[in-house]
């Protein structure tokens, strides 16, 4: 479809107008990407028909409707908070999608990105059967978005999603209940392992913080527009990680796995537990320092 170039978002006459604009006032403005959108286009999108009020499964056949002034100026108004303020698009829509479920976010938690999500949507297998899954662990749930997807994924299973912040876990209740997963998915306030008691999981799954101190000071504002105690660890970034593996054996049945996403701190825990099996995942959408350890190769 061809598409008249707009001065303006008033200018633009139906949504794929719309769109291109967005498109190329980010572009311009030399944003950072990666919280669940890749580039300039797909963040017009989130914005734009956010607000619109159109799904993103109205695409292509919504580019050509109409746009009137009002809804141009919505858009326009996310567009320019979005290079002015340089923060996610999910914190101006306060929504996201993680392994193809809606969740809701705000300023409290990280912007569902991991790789998880794809183990999540295949019910962790092939590295245990998914119908014998009966407990499953997330470790800082944020949002609550790991937990939530492994529960539909898994529907004989029952979560626990833990989190230090209670401002996390008010959201993670919240997300929960949009999904009527109220009698599965228990939020509960824990520190890694501390408050759990003795409850073993067949399987433990957590995307911790691991960015070292001295890098947060170098990540793009988008990042740091996050809450650092989602992100930065102690110990060159290794110190949450360093608590799971140690009580995870205690915590997991015999034949349970434990997965957890290390991302560009992979090298430093390879360095740092050099006799332990890692398996590193690979992943078909990408994304990586993800590790998976069965029960029996951890250390006791």
């Amino acid at each position: 479809m061809a598409r008249r170039t707009a001065a303006a978002a008033q200018d633009c006459r139906n949504v794929g107008e719309l769109l291109d604009w967005a498109a190329r006032r980010l572009q311009r403005a030399r944003l950072h990407y990666g919280h669940g959108t890749g580039n300039a286009a797909d963040d017009a999108a989130a914005l734009v028909f956010h607000a619109l009020g159109l799904g993103h499964d109205s695409a292509p056949a919504s580019y050509r409707r109409p746009v009137d002034a009002r809804a141009a100026r919505r858009a326009e108004r996310l567009i320019l908070r979005r290079i002015a303020e340089r923060v996610p698009s999910a914190y101006l829509t306060g929504v996201t999608w993680f392994a193809g479920h809606e969740i809701r976010v705000t300023r409290d938690v990280l912007v569902p990105r991991s790789p998880i999500a794809e183990l999540c949507r295949r019910g962790f297998e092939p590295w245990l059967q998914a119908s014998r899954v009966r407990r499953v662990l997330d470790i800082g749930t944020g949002s609550g978005c790991i937990a939530i997807a492994a529960a539909h994924a898994l529907p004989r299973a029952q979560v626990d999603a833990t989190d230090v912040s209670a401002r996390a876990l008010a959201l993670a209740r919240r997300n929960v209940r949009r999904h009527h997963l109220g009698r599965r998915v228990r939020v509960r306030r824990a520190d890694v392992y501390t408050g759990l008691g003795a409850r073993r999981y067949d399987v433990i799954v957590s995307n911790p913080p691991y960015v070292p101190a001295a890098e947060m000071r170098r990540l793009p504002r988008e990042h740091r527009a996050e809450p650092r105690r989602g992100l930065q660890a102690a110990a060159g970034g290794l110190a949450v990680i360093a608590r799971i593996l140690e009580g995870a054996r205690r915590h997991l049945t015999p034949d349970g796995i434990l997965v957890v996403e290390a991302g560009n701190t992979a090298a430093r825990v390879r360095r740092r537990w050099p006799l332990l099996p890692f398996t590193w995942l690979e992943f078909e959408l990408g994304g990586g320092g993800v590790f998976l350890l069965h029960a029996g190769e951890l250390p006791e």
